[in-house]
């Protein structure tokens, strides 16, 4: 397992002409806490790379051993579309992808920080906003849910103020499959 904490460490001796591969992820879930959202995505989006970027070591090892342990006892048949890594998305994200290379990106339950003086550090702000946009393919989709109403407002407004998203229609969000599994 490569997760990038303590416990599971990336080697950096190996040669990155033998780590490379045509296949990149596609879907990213972004502080993908325990990875609920990860396992109910990888059964409905089989033919797509789902990454999970999670900040705390101990729960990026935890989900990193529940996909190993899911491959394990299911013969290699389960979650070998789902990886994890820990990172700091704030900072690193541009670095783990290209330009227009990936569809979907999901932002479930982030931190609020409350504070007017914090607010710079949410996840989704305008800065942050044009980097996802660099990223994200054309057509490609935010995915944002929380359960702070004020921290909604202010994801909404951030989303309709930058010139590279524009809001979907009810009846797109019905259809997405994305949805029923984050509202499940």
């Amino acid at each position: 397992m490569v997760v990038n904490t303590g416990k599971y460490q990336i080697s950096y001796d190996s040669k990155p002409e033998e780590l490379k591969s045509d296949k990149t992820p596609t879907v990213i879930d972004i502080g993908c806490g325990y990875g609920g959202l990860m396992f109910g995505l990888t059964k409905h989006l089989p033919n797509d790379l789902i990454l999970g970027q999670e900040i705390r070591d101990k729960v990026a090892n935890f989900v990193a051993e529940k996909i190993n342990s899911l491959r394990n006892n299911s013969g290699c048949i389960d979650c070998t579309n789902v990886a994890v890594v820990r990172t700091n998305s704030m900072k690193t994200f541009h670095n783990y992808f290209a330009k227009e290379s990936v569809e979907k990106m999901f932002f479930c339950f982030a931190d609020p920080h409350f504070k007017k003086a914090n607010h710079r550090r949410r996840i989704i702000n305008t800065a942050l906003l044009t980097d996802y946009a660099h990223c994200l393919k054309t057509g490609g989709k935010i995915y944002t849910v929380t359960d702070v109403k004020q921290l909604h407002d202010w994801e909404v407004a951030k989303l309709e103020q930058h010139p590279m998203f524009e809001r979907v229609s009810e009846e797109e969000n019905d259809k997405d499959i994305c949805v029923k599994v984050m509202r499940e």
